[in-house]
């Protein structure tokens, strides 16, 4: 579990690397590409729930 001490240190270090200007940005895609993959994995269990119910079922 990340504590508070270490998500300060995680924030300080993005912002030596990033840069005030760029880690707006940087956030900002990240959290556009966490909503595609949380799409993306919806998405392929509907189609396997659809999958499921087209199959024939023999008794």
């Amino acid at each position: 579990m990340i504590g508070t001490g270490e998500l300060l240190v995680i924030m300080v270090v993005a912002l030596i690397l990033f840069g005030g200007k760029k880690l707006p940005d940087f956030a900002r895609n990240l959290g556009q590409g966490i909503r595609e993959f949380k799409k993306a994995c919806r998405g392929e269990e509907d189609e396997v729930i659809t999958i499921e119910e087209e199959k024939p079922k023999d008794k």
